[in-house]
């Protein structure tokens, strides 16, 4: 079995800017921790590298799809219009080894979200989900959530929950087999993601894991942090929800602590690390990991008060980074797959 963790060959971005992609993307998620935590919402401190331009295949589109791009011998890039967000937008599949062979078969389907300041391209270029899910019967669905990696639907501006709730499993089920049974996991603020779709759209997804996830978004810190966010990619704070105390009731629909009674009856794993506190000294990717502890805890003890049943690992020290969540990947992925009906 190929470990997701230990390997470094990755689809997209193939070029000689990955390694530094991914550290220009692990140092502007934390210079918006700094920012936040020191109270200042500012403009985009550091650059995320431009995705790479390694030649790809193009196929003629199926229907409803506005263009194909072939990345691979499993591998896709799909972009079509999307109502919600009033443009075509993107998403990366990953189809199972024997979809072309059994064209009768359905599959279930693991939706990975990615995390701020990044894109629908980052669990390839940081992981081997590819080489990782050779074999077993599934298809992955890596959805685009904007350059904030926020996935929900914005007072002002696009819904992306609906394109990543709605639209692309409606696309999934109809052009690639897709099935009824959805896993969703994620990072940072694709962790967000998992546990908002989960909890706002009960029995929609039957597993969510989140993996240093913004799982209250209420918490102490956590609305600067938000606005921080937004505010880095050169947008309007009040454009997200509006103000958390004027639009206190919005803030608290789109909180995944808030909405946690609707988790029950979905299989769930979070991970988060205490950062600084325990840490190696990487201080910014720690400071941002320290700043998001006690919004996991509080969305955990919310569970308990419910009595939903929730698999946690809160380690000591670790950073915002992918060294951890391809990890705490790695140790889910018993639970996601015998959700899924794969191998573990």
């Amino acid at each position: 079995m190929t470990d997701p963790v230990n390997h470094s060959t990755r689809t997209g971005r193939r070029n000689g800017t990955a390694g530094s992609s991914r550290r220009s993307v692990t140092r502007a998620a934390a210079a918006t921790a700094l920012a936040a935590l020191v109270g200042t919402a500012t403009a985009k401190t550091a650059a995320a590298a431009t995705p790479g331009t390694a030649p790809r295949a193009r196929t003629a589109p199926v229907p409803g799809v506005r263009s194909v791009t072939r990345l691979g011998a499993r591998t896709l890039d799909l972009s079509f219009p999307s109502a919600a967000l009033g443009r075509n937008a993107p998403v990366r599949l990953i189809l199972p080894s024997s979809f072309d062979a059994r064209p009768a078969r359905t599959y279930p389907v693991l939706y990975l979200l990615h995390g701020a300041h990044d894109d629908y391209t980052s669990w390839t270029r940081e992981t081997d989900i590819e080489a990782f899910t050779a074999g077993r019967e599934l298809i992955v669905a890596m959805p685009d959530a904007g350059p904030t990696g926020i996935p929900t639907a914005w007072r002002d501006g696009p819904d992306y929950e609906t394109f990543q709730v709605s639209e692309v499993p409606a696309l999934l089920a109809r052009d690639y087999r897709a099935s009824g049974v959805r896993v969703v996991a994620g990072v940072s603020t694709g962790g967000y993601g998992a546990m908002a779709h989960a909890a706002r759209h009960p029995g929609r997804y039957a597993a969510a894991a989140s993996y240093s996830g913004i799982l209250d978004t209420m918490a102490p810190g956590v609305p600067s942090l938000m606005d921080a966010i937004v505010s880095r990619e050169n947008l309007a704070p009040r454009s997200l929800w509006g103000n958390p105390i004027l639009n206190l009731l919005t803030w608290r629909d789109f909180n995944p602590r808030s909405r946690a009674a609707g988790l029950r009856g979905t299989a769930l794993y979070v991970s988060s690390g205490s950062g600084v506190v325990g840490g190696l000294g990487d201080w910014l990717p720690e400071a941002l990991e320290s700043l998001l502890w006690p919004s996991a805890h509080a969305f955990t003890d919310a569970l308990a008060l419910l009595r939903v049943p929730v698999t946690t690992h809160f380690y000591a020290g670790g950073g915002h980074g992918w060294a951890y969540w391809k990890r705490e990947f790695g140790a889910s992925w018993p639970m996601l797959a015998a959700v899924l009906g794969v191998p573990a």
